[in-house]
């Protein structure tokens, strides 16, 4: 057995938290989840009906949909759709959408 012992320094509870939150791999799942979460009111109930999948990586939202008329359409709109979820989101996390 090992008869050393590791010497944690005492932390403030929220400085732990808030390095949780702000690593790398969590905040992209936090990302995505507020963009889902959006998604509806932003977009409407119809597109959101023919929404299939949400993923945001490397400041891109990808976005699956099931009809291809609705994804041709959305393709004008992402310069407002971008600048709509950044706005809902406080920062400019969203660079680019591509629709699937």
């Amino acid at each position: 057995m090992n008869s050393s012992k590791r010497k944690f320094e005492p932390q403030i509870i929220s400085k732990v938290l808030d390095k949780i939150i702000h690593s790398k791999a969590l905040n992209k799942g936090i990302i995505t989840a507020k963009v889902r979460q959006l998604w509806p009111s932003l977009m409407g109930e119809n597109i959101d009906r023919y929404t299939e999948k949400i993923i945001v990586r490397n400041k891109t939202l990808i976005v699956s949909l099931s009809s291809a008329p609705l994804r041709e359409e959305l393709t004008y709109g992402k310069e407002k759709i971008v600048k709509m979820i950044n706005k809902e989101l406080g920062k400019k996390l969203i660079e680019k959408i591509i629709f699937r």
